[in-house]
């Protein structure tokens, strides 16, 4: 019998420790669950702060261009100006004396579609 009470001993104690294990076992899953866990999330930190460099850098980029383009209109805008005052300034005075020539000097004449009356 005491062999019989040592055997059911020795099992329970291999219980125990096949009990133990298993709980270990579960500890370090958890363990490695998290890690794996903080890991993805460092990951996606990462790749999100590199697509963010990558859009700001392309943002500044098309940005910075549209901003030339706005200076580059600008400046023609301005030399079109000044050539159209130039051409103003230029002209101004024949264009002036055309213009009263024109309303000023009339030269009275016949219509070449009129036709006088016959009177009776």
């Amino acid at each position: 019998m005491a062999s019989h009470s040592q055997g059911i001993h020795q099992l329970l104690q291999a219980e125990k420790r096949a009990k133990d294990k298993l709980e270990e076992a579960k500890k370090r899953k958890v363990k490695r669950l998290k890690q794996a866990k903080e890991e993805a999330i460092a990951e996606i930190d990462q790749y999100k702060m590199q697509r963010d460099k990558e859009f700001r850098l392309k943002h500044s980029k098309v940005m910075g261009s549209q901003s030339d383009l706005a200076s580059e209109i600008d400046k023609q805008t301005l030399e079109k100006i000044q050539e159209l005052n130039g051409n103003y300034n230029k002209y101004m005075e024949s264009v002036m004396k055309q213009l009263l020539s024109v309303v000023c000097d009339m030269k009275p004449e016949v219509h070449v579609n009129y036709r006088p009356r016959a009177t009776n």
